[in-house]
């Protein structure tokens, strides 16, 4: 019996991953998410396709996608990708975007902004990695739209949701 469930784990772990990577198309819009009272805490990776901040807070439109490390990142690289000619993920994660339905949520006022790496000066030279710098939701609007050294929505985000609303965005950093 214990050889039998040694077999069938990874067998079970690939359907189970699979299950996960259905193929979706781009919506033309993004669904709402109205705002729920007692709705619990939850995270979700995401890349950000709009970002419009206000004094209120402002909404975020987001890709989510999934976002894989170490082992996991290995068995999702060998499920999407068998001909690769390589083991797995060359820096140690993997993504997959399989489903692009773009999804809108409203953001907190006082939602916090952690980065890894960003254009702070406008010149390459000073652009280097502090992890998990802490900035305003204000300053991450105006550094999100300016993408002459570095194209912010190109990273993947981690969103932290909260009442029907996102109340933290950490990037993530990409080698």
């Amino acid at each position: 019996m214990k050889k039998l469930i040694k077999v069938l784990m990874p067998l079970v772990l690939i359907v189970a991953m699979s299950s996960f990577l259905t193929p979706g198309l781009r919506a033309a819009q993004p669904d709402d998410i109205a705002v729920s009272q007692g709705a619990s805490t939850s995270t979700l990776t995401v890349y950000i396709d709009q970002l419009n901040i206000n004094k209120d807070g402002g909404t975020v439109t987001v890709d989510p996608i999934q976002w894989y490390e170490g082992e996991a990142a290995e068995v999702a690289f060998q499920a999407n990708e068998p001909d690769a000619g390589i083991d797995g993920p060359p820096d140690g994660y993997y993504i997959v975007n399989d489903d692009e339905q773009l999804t809108r949520y409203p953001v907190a006022k006082d939602a916090e902004v952690l980065m890894q790496i960003y254009d702070r000066t406008g010149n390459l030279e000073d652009m280097d990695i502090q992890w998990n710098e802490l900035i305003s939701l204000e300053k991450f609007g105006e550094i999100f739209s300016h993408n002459e050294l570095i194209d912010l929505s190109q990273f993947p985000y981690h969103i932290t949701i909260k009442d029907g609303q996102v109340v933290r965005i950490v990037q993530q950093f990409i080698p």
